[in-house]
């Protein structure tokens, strides 16, 4: 049976080891060295007390008085007891220069010779040193004694025993060792509170598994198509990815940059820097339409936002060319409603034998629908918006709105390059319509005006104008009304204030300039002007306007 191998020690458990062992290993080393240097202290306080008691007793006149007598010894033991005793030292011997003791503490070793060195201070020199003599090992000095005339005629050497020496120190060292078994606790302490924070932080995972976590981070962070930013609490880029760079338009580096300084538009700065939750919000970025989703991170406070990002702008095409098959279906069910009322009427007259006024009757409808058709596909040979303009007449006179193509409109087919696909002139033509419509329908006399031609040496330009007899655009909401959420109309079920957003970002892709001003006799005239030659680079709408409306 095969045991499993154990698992490797958390990153916290591995750092808490050898920080444990580090700081026994400098509180040991640290306490070492202070009993050392402690002891060597103590040992040169010793040689210089010792110094200090020999040339003292040198320099004593009584002293070198007692030497000439006949017993030296009789005066000099009784003087040198009481310096032993009032100068803590552990001995002091005084010799003649033959190094015969005259005094001892042991007066047993009174005149026998003198363990230790004694040719420094023959030559006059005062010396320590450490020497087991007759009292065990001490630290010593040695100096001479000299009488009037400079010569030596005595030695002195006062010494203090080792072991009294290490009887000093032993209370330096106790203290020594509390404070190191002090510094060693409040550091085992302090470590495990650091690496109990460390071990929260990375949950109980060891050095290859945040490797591991790290690599798969940065292969899903690529990975992923959709966009993913990541804000810190400072509404701070911490982390983008490839999708969120593409989607948002931004090439440069921005980790660390505030998202207000990204230059995005200020509905979508306005979401991203929102403390609250978004779901689902459509929002336009430079040249697309973005869902956006934001989450906020906290634990107790806000640490960041998490935001995903989902590219709609296909969708949103799509949604609007269904839309405008849904208004021409509603418009052709009225049409055969119509039509059915008309076939009852000719049958009707048929069967009162009123033949001629039935064909009559027929053959007006006919006409009149042939010349709306005929107007439309003179004027505009562009086969996808002409059948735009037919759907939308239709629609618009179920509305009540007259919707005329001007005489000025003059664009044949295949003059629109491939770089100008027929989808974005759907979306800016059929959103502009759809806007004046709305503004008009109610109004006496409600009228649509639709230009579409091109102007410019060899076609440069393509003009799509749109004048409606609505109220209006206030001159103070001009530039608001291209913003995406802006409109001055009721909210549907779908919101408002996404189409002329739309517009704008058509116009944008394609380089071209958009604007609004007041139409001859009231009412908003809007005004497209796309260029109808290659472009190489980006450029941004000028948006314009007096008067109109949305």
């Amino acid at each position: 049976m095969r045991l499993p191998s154990p698992r490797p020690r958390s990153l916290a458990g591995q750092l808490f080891a050898m920080q444990a062992v580090l700081i026994a290993i400098v509180v040991a080393g640290y306490a070492l060295f202070a009993w050392a240097s402690n002891h060597r202290q103590a040992e040169d306080a010793a040689a210089r007390q010792a110094t200090a008691v020999a040339r003292s007793v040198a320099d004593s006149p009584s002293v070198r008085a007692a030497i000439h007598t006949a017993d030296p010894s009789a005066e000099l033991q009784p003087y040198a007891l009481r310096v032993v005793r009032d100068t803590d030292v552990d001995f002091v011997t005084i010799m003649n220069t033959d190094g015969i003791r005259w005094t001892h503490p042991d007066e047993k070793e009174i005149g026998r010779p003198f363990r230790g060195n004694t040719a420094a201070a023959l030559e006059g020199r005062t010396f320590t040193e450490t020497y087991t003599g007759t009292l065990g090992a001490s630290v010593r000095a040695v100096t001479p004694i000299e009488d009037g005339d400079g010569r030596i005629i005595g030695l002195v050497s006062a010494g203090i025993r080792v072991e009294e020496i290490s009887k000093r120190v032993q209370d330096q060292v106790t203290a020594l060792i509390a404070v190191a078994a002090g510094a060693l606790l409040l550091g085992a302490v302090g470590t495990y509170v650091i690496n109990a924070s460390l071990r929260r932080h990375t949950h109980g995972m060891n050095a290859t598994e945040l490797s591991r976590m790290h690599d798969y981070h940065q292969a899903a962070l690529h990975a992923v198509r959709e966009g993913l930013l990541m804000l810190d609490g400072q509404y701070r880029v911490a982390l983008i990815n490839d999708g969120a760079r593409e989607l948002l338009g931004v090439s440069e580096e921005v980790v660390g940059r505030s998202v207000a300084e990204l230059g995005l538009p200020v509905p979508l700065t306005g979401a991203l820097l929102a403390s609250e939750p978004r779901v689902d919000e459509v929002h336009l970025a430079a040249e697309r339409v973005l869902v956006v989703n934001t989450s906020p991170v906290s634990g107790g406070e806000h640490r960041g936002t998490v935001v995903t990002l989902r590219d709609v702008t296909e969708l949103q095409s799509l949604m609007g060319e269904l839309d405008s098959e849904r208004g021409f279906t509603q418009a052709l069910r009225s049409q055969a409603h119509e039509a059915a009322n008309r076939l009852h009427t000719v049958v009707s007259l048929i069967e009162l034998g009123r033949s001629p006024e039935a064909a009559e009757f027929a053959t007006a409808e006919l006409e009149l629908a042939q010349a709306l058709t005929d107007q439309v596909v003179a004027a505009v040979g562009e086969p996808v918006l002409a059948a735009l303009l037919l759907g939308k007449t239709a629609q618009a006179n179920e509305r009540g709105v007259e919707l005329v193509v001007s005489e000025d409109s003059r664009l044949d087919d295949g003059l629109l390059p491939p770089s100008l696909p027929a989808r974005d002139l759907v979306t800016i033509l059929g959103n502009l319509i759809d806007n004046a419509v709305d503004a008009a329908q109610g109004g006496v006399r409600a009228r649509v005006t639709v230009t579409a031609s091109t102007e410019g040496d060899g076609g440069g330009e393509l003009l799509l104008k749109v004048a409606d007899t609505g109220a209006g655009v206030d001159p103070a909401h001009a530039q608001l009304v291209f913003e995406r959420g802006f409109s001055t109309k009721p909210s549907g079920p779908d919101g408002r204030g996404l189409g002329l957003a739309l517009v704008r970002q058509a116009v944008l892709r394609h380089e071209g300039t958009l604007s609004v001003t007041e139409a001859d006799g009231g009412g908003a005239e809007f005004l497209v002007r796309l260029p109808l030659r290659a472009t190489t680079s980006s450029g941004t709408p000028r948006l314009t306007g007096a008067k109109g409306k949305e």
